[in-house]
């Protein structure tokens, strides 16, 4: 059998039991489940990087797919880009809702720039410092705009890559870029207005 009459056949019994979804059918649901589920944790996965949020993004996912499988329509999408286009939508919802509270997180746990962790054993001058640091680069952070926020926070503190960048956001690499230019510039400005005013 040819991989074009492979997959046609492949695409058919997915087909099969999304419309026994659709109607109803428990076990079709569980079906597709069994299918599916590894795939769906693998692009959670990928995305968080942590066994714990991508078991819940999973469920997450699953549910949103059980409630949504009403719109699928076959002849617009196969089954499993549907189903990744539904997953990359969540993920991307998930992601906007806690940046923030990510950010604030990172920055506290490093200081900023050289990822040097800081350790109780430095005296508490040091820490002291570090901490004022880590809080005017968080303030000066905070007032750029959303976009370049979320940029340079990925880039430059998450230590994602162009690419990684790019799949979180949600926009090109050339525009990761381009955002990463603006948003340095930009805080790199606020910083030393913040340096001169001490």
């Amino acid at each position: 059998m040819s991989t074009i009459y492979r997959f046609a056949d492949i695409r058919g019994q997915e087909n099969k039991f999304v419309r026994e979804c659709q109607s109803g059918s428990a076990q079709a649901w569980d079906e597709l489940v069994r299918r599916h589920q590894r795939r769906i944790y693998n692009q959670c996965y990928r995305f968080t990087r942590r066994v714990c949020d991508a078991q819940d993004l999973t469920q997450d996912v699953l549910l949103r797919v059980y409630c949504t499988l009403g719109s699928f329509r076959e002849e617009e999408l196969s089954f499993v880009a549907w189903l990744n286009l539904v997953t990359r939508n969540l993920l991307i919802d998930h992601y906007r809702r806690t940046r923030r509270d990510r950010m604030m997180m990172s920055l506290d746990a490093v200081l900023p720039w050289n990822g040097r962790l800081v350790t109780m054993k430095e005296n508490p001058a040091v820490r002291y410092e570090h901490a004022e640091r880590r809080g005017i680069v968080g303030t000066a952070l905070a007032k750029l705009p959303l976009e370049l926020q979320e940029t340079v926070f990925l880039y430059e503190i998450q230590g994602l890559s162009y690419g990684e960048t790019a799949v979180r956001t949600g926009v090109p690499v050339g525009t990761v870029k381009s955002r990463l230019h603006r948003g340095r510039a930009a805080l790199g400005h606020l910083l030393r207005r913040y340096r001169e005013a001490a």
